[in-house]
């Protein structure tokens, strides 16, 4: 969104990634990567030299992903540099190899375009899915085509080092790769028309700590090299020729948020307690093994949500029992003796049919995905269970199964679950006697079944971000009716005090671990209706800890009571900002 006003101030809003001010001069990278290659024609006695040009342009790729990897792991570390693994993987992929063979068999075309089309056929899947962070990755997939293409065609890559003085980078995209490439000492910030938070180039952006906006839609069309600039990573601003008043204004923010992130600091080992002495347990929500020392920074008490979606993607043959308690014991001994809470596979056969022989769905999120694939596909789900045993052997590990719709699909789950335990005790195999086990809370059929789960599950986990999808009847990533996706609606506070309500009447703890524990406004709410547990994307952790820790838990109690009667969501919206704004003033601050 770009907002103009009469004294040539332009501003343009997107999402902050990395925070910080800065200002100066732009440089618009030109972004020709991400053309489509020319369709040539191929005879058929050619194709074999097609192929081997393919594989030469693979070889040279694996070598620029290694460099890069080896040049971030010696500057950011070894978790950013696992960020490049999954580049690699999209190189190993045997599917996606012999998908371009057959494109280009089939068609009678040039091995650019081929791959650039599979690829991209790829890259559009994985961008259409509903969860963000699995969205996200497609950027990963484009960031390798651009690369392989780079050396199939002799273009080269994206070279920043003609950039000997700080500027302002502004480009359509700016892939993982080309990120991980910057020279801090030459860029003040970056800038881009497309990507999100959780997307692997907003990662590298806070490790190198350069302040970055994302998703800005048209900044490279209304922008030009040599204007002068204000960025803002905190709130996601770029203004164009900043007034005197603005720069002003954003002096002071500068200062408010040294002293904010100072005050951050010395609460990162403290409780997440409210003022009248209510404690809630604030951990992290985390997406892969490189994640987890971002938890470990930011204090969470452990991870409430770990997403092991990310071992299936992308594979032609899926982890076996060994690789994926591999993976898991390492997060788990990573974290212990802090919590480490393991959603099983939730996915539909949409994202791994080329693996299982499965075909597309037409609507794989009302369809065959989370625990409903799972048991109907029990030689998977088995060997996912047993990994995440042997890995509660060496840590504090809990599991949950996502989107159960009742107690049937519960029962079933956990029948499974003891007869992996049965097979293991059989085997001499160590594992966790006590494991707890829970549920997401994610359908409006397990709001009101909720008394019956609750004598079959250690705890409840509220994935808030498909339960208001699911029962406002809203796609939140449809333009046309996102303003309806709305977390304070009152049948939303409804169902979630059903689902505390229940939790307690049987002894075991509710969380959240949906954006809703992120949302500042949300939190007073949730505190209110008696959530026992928040898990939160890291970056936003501190935030919250230091807000819980500024709020009255009774002040909250009344806030919900209020909410629980009100008609709309507008009222107490109004009343629960301001509560933020009381309690922590310009933690949430907004200059523009």
């Amino acid at each position: 969104m770009v907002d103009s006003a009469d004294n040539g101030e332009r501003i343009f809003r997107g999402i902050g990634v990395s925070p910080g001010v800065v200002r100066g001069r732009i440089v618009i990278l030109d972004d020709d990567h991400g053309e489509r290659p020319a369709r040539h024609r191929v005879e058929p006695k050619n194709f074999p030299a097609e192929l081997e040009r393919l594989q030469q342009a693979l070889t040279a790729t694996r070598r620029d992903i290694a460099r890069i990897q080896d040049e971030v792991r010696d500057r950011m570390g070894s978790s950013d540099a696992e960020i490049f693994d999954a580049h690699l993987l999209v190189l190993e992929d045997q599917t996606l190899l012999d998908e371009v063979q057959k494109f280009i068999e089939a068609e009678g075309v040039n091995v650019e375009f081929a791959f650039h089309e599979v690829s991209e056929n790829y890259a559009i899947a994985l961008g259409s899915v509903e969860d963000e962070y699995l969205r996200e990755r497609a950027a990963d997939i484009r960031d390798v085509t651009s690369r392989v293409l780079d050396n199939l065609t002799g273009r080269g890559a994206v070279d920043l080092s003609h950039l000997t003085e700080p500027y302002i980078l502004v480009r359509h995209d700016l892939t993982p790769s080309v990120t991980a490439q910057i020279n801090p000492e030459h860029v003040l910030g970056f800038a881009t028309d497309v990507g999100g938070k959780t997307s692997h180039t907003a990662i590298i952006a806070g490790s190198l700590r350069i302040p970055a906006v994302v998703g800005l839609k048209t900044a490279c069309e209304n922008m030009a090299t040599g204007d002068y600039a204000l960025l803002d990573g905190f709130n996601g601003v770029v203004v164009i020729n900043p007034t005197d008043q603005t720069l002003f204004e954003y002096g002071q923010l500068e200062k408010e948020q040294e002293d904010i992130q100072a005050k951050l600091l010395e609460i990162k080992d403290s409780p997440a307690i409210t003022l009248d002495g209510h404690q809630i347990i604030l951990s992290a929500n985390v997406e892969q093994i490189s994640d987890t020392a971002a938890v470990l920074d930011c204090g969470a008490q452990g991870v409430g949500l770990f997403r092991t979606e990310y071992m299936f993607l992308d594979r032609k043959v899926l982890p076996d029992e060994d690789e994926q308690a591999i993976s898991y014991e390492r997060v788990a001994k990573a974290l212990a003796p802090e919590p480490v809470i393991f959603r099983t596979l939730d996915i539909g056969a949409d994202k791994i049919g080329h693996a299982i022989g499965e075909s597309d769905e037409a609507n794989p999120f009302l369809g065959w995905r989370a625990i409903r694939f799972c048991l109907a596909r029990k030689d998977i789900f088995r060997v996912q269970l047993r990994a995440l045993l042997r890995a509660s052997a060496v840590g504090n590990v809990k599991l949950m199964y996502p989107m159960i719709s009742g107690v049937e699909e519960l029962t079933e789950a956990n029948a499974l679950l003891a007869v992996c335990m049965d097979e293991l005790r059989a085997e001499g195999v160590p594992f966790d006697e006590n494991l707890e086990v829970g549920i997401m809370v994610e359908i409006p059929s397990a709001v009101l079944t909720a008394n019956t789960l609750g004598k079959h599950a250690k705890f409840f986990s509220i994935g808030t971000n498909d339960l208001i999808q699911y029962t406002l009847a809203v796609d939140r990533l449809n333009e046309k009716v996102a303003d309806l996706y709305d977390p304070t609606h009152p049948a939303m506070l409804r169902m979630l005090q059903m689902t505390i309500d229940a939790g307690r009447r049987h002894g075991i703890w509710t969380g959240v671990c949906g954006e809703m524990a992120s949302d500042s406004t949300a939190i007073p709410i949730l505190l209110g209706l008696g959530v026992d547990e928040l898990s939160v994307a890291p970056q936003m952790l501190l935030q919250i800890k230091y807000l819980i820790r500024h709020l009255n838990h009774s002040e909250c109690e009344q806030l919900a009571v209020q909410a629980l009667e009100c008609e709309n969501s507008v009222d107490i919206l109004v009343q629960s900002r301001a509560m933020v704004q009381r309690a922590a003033p310009g933690i949430f601050h907004t200059v523009l």
